[in-house]
């Protein structure tokens, strides 16, 4: 499983008889879970089979594409990791001068939308890098985590 807030990867047991399909979404919070018994725990990327590690770039990504308005945010207010890094370069595909341009435009006029932040800051379909990101968060260990919580395969300190 997928979670929605962090992009934790979770193994789950499923109740007796429950009928889903990947790309589901399924309740598993305090209440009434239809089709989970039991959370079992958070599973390292690479503990996952290769058809879940085949599908989970898609499904990253719808809930990137669901998530727009947290992941715009993220475009107008983030700030530098580091005195020489900013958390717009650690998105795929940006670098020191496109970061730069995004901060002038943002402090202009804030992004409405992923379609704003591609038609102002000229990026190509930014639901796919966040996308990307996400993924190498959870597949390598990576110094920085913007979307995701450190799990077991990450050992920096806070």
């Amino acid at each position: 499983m997928l979670g929605e807030s962090y992009f934790t990867l979770l193994e789950a047991s499923p109740k007796k008889d429950a009928d889903y399909n990947p790309r589901d979404r399924i309740f598993v919070g305090r209440g009434d879970r239809a089709l989970v018994s039991h959370i079992i725990g958070r599973v390292a990327y690479n503990d996952l089979t290769s058809s879940a590690r085949a599908e989970l770039p898609s499904c990253i990504e719808i809930v990137v594409r669901e998530n727009e308005y947290f992941f715009v945010n993220f475009f107008n207010t983030s700030h530098p990791v580091t005195p020489r890094m900013h958390s717009l370069e650690l998105i795929p595909g940006i670098g020191k001068r496109l970061m730069f341009q995004i901060l002038e435009i943002r402090e202009k006029s804030p992004f409405q939308n992923f379609k704003d932040i591609e038609e102002r800051a000229n990026l190509k379909d930014v639901a796919v890098l966040l996308t990307k990101r996400v993924l190498e968060e959870l597949s390598q260990e990576e110094k920085y985590l913007l979307f995701t919580r450190p799990g077991a395969e990450h050992t920096y300190p806070v």
